[in-house]
């Protein structure tokens, strides 16, 4: 196996893909039954491989990663061959957290209402392997898949 198993919650949630996917392998609903009833390690070697399947999809697609912290944020554009990453740092600040749903301008006035700081910090790297595992690592670690809004708005004010 490649990553790891998809848990129930996430093959509930791709439950048509799965009928798919076993479709595709001349495998119909009876015989999936059949399979998981008479031999269990059959049925979860097709769930691994229909895992990978999703995550190979999944990674595939990636542009932009995005971690939150209470007081740290970080943005990441993944490309081809390498990372850049923006974040900020939210320093003496009370009752701020940027777990909040809310955009860059909210979070900059919420920032400055408590008194507080942000440091912007930047950095890039090329990966040290694959880019899919770093990827997956980064997403086991509290990474979320970003349409890269955030990062956008930190790129635009970042300093040159």
């Amino acid at each position: 196996m490649k990553f790891r198993r998809l848990r129930q919650d996430e093959l509930s949630v791709l439950e048509t893909r799965f009928i798919e996917f076993l479709a595709s392998n001349t495998i119909t609903g009876p015989d999936w039954e059949k399979i998981k009833t008479n031999k269990p390690e059959q049925a979860e070697g097709l769930i691994e491989i229909f895992s990978d399947i999703v995550f190979e999809d999944t990674l595939d697609k990636i542009t932009y990663l995005r971690h939150t912290a209470p007081t740290e944020l970080r943005c990441f554009h993944c490309l081809e061959e390498k990372i850049i990453m923006m974040g900020l740092i939210a320093k003496e600040t009370k009752g701020f957290d940027f777990r909040e749903n809310a955009t860059a301008q909210e979070m900059m006035s919420k920032v400055k209402a408590s008194g507080g700081s942000l440091q912007f910090f930047t950095a890039e790297k090329e990966y040290k392997g694959d880019r899919k595992q770093e990827l997956f690592r980064m997403m086991e670690n509290g990474c979320l898949i970003s349409k890269g809004e955030i990062y956008k708005a930190l790129e635009a004010v970042a300093p040159k």
